[in-house]
């Protein structure tokens, strides 16, 4: 069965963002391989907001996987390049069944903190970058479900001082 990952940078005080949305606190270290972490999804799960931000970026949905994108209130000529969906928990569900890779989680607290409480995440992952905003948007806003995790593997990237730490959820 596929896994939903949440896969996300977050500063050392909680927040996946800063006031405005910005993530230009976020170093590149050169020695994290992006393509290695990518290889294994080929679906990425975004929330409405998220996926609002990455088109404001010109980034749009990520090449060469299937995105989703999930809203109430978009109409399908808002995501040309994404399915569009309101039911996140039975999208998923069928996700996690069909034949593929991993779904990759990007962005978004709440759409995170839905399907955490709808038991559907199974991996968080996050690179804590040593940074302290002070406020912002947090990795999971409240109320949220309590979930426990086991740490299943953890890297430091010197050159950054990044500190990545990989979670498995508990059930």
């Amino acid at each position: 069965m596929r896994r939903v990952r949440y896969s996300v940078a977050m500063s050392l005080d909680g927040f996946i963002a800063g006031p405005q949305g910005e993530y230009d606190w976020i170093p590149m270290d050169p020695d994290i391989n992006f393509a290695a972490l990518f290889k294994d999804f080929d679906t990425v799960l975004m929330g409405r907001k998220s996926y609002e931000a990455a088109q404001q970026h010109g980034e749009g949905s990520m090449p060469g996987m299937a995105a989703y994108v999930f809203s109430r209130t978009l109409r399908l000529e808002d995501c040309p390049d994404a399915t569009l969906s309101a039911d996140p928990a039975s999208t998923v569900k069928a996700l996690k069944q069909a034949p593929g890779k991993d779904l990759w989680l990007f962005g978004g607290g709440d759409l995170f903190g839905s399907l955490l409480g709808l038991g559907l995440v199974d991996a968080v992952e996050v690179a804590v970058i040593p940074m302290l905003l002070g406020g912002g948007i947090p990795m999971l806003p409240a109320p949220a479900t309590r979930a426990r995790l086991q740490l299943t593997r953890h890297r430091h990237y010197e050159k950054t001082g990044i500190v990545f730490l990989e979670y498995a959820v508990a059930s």
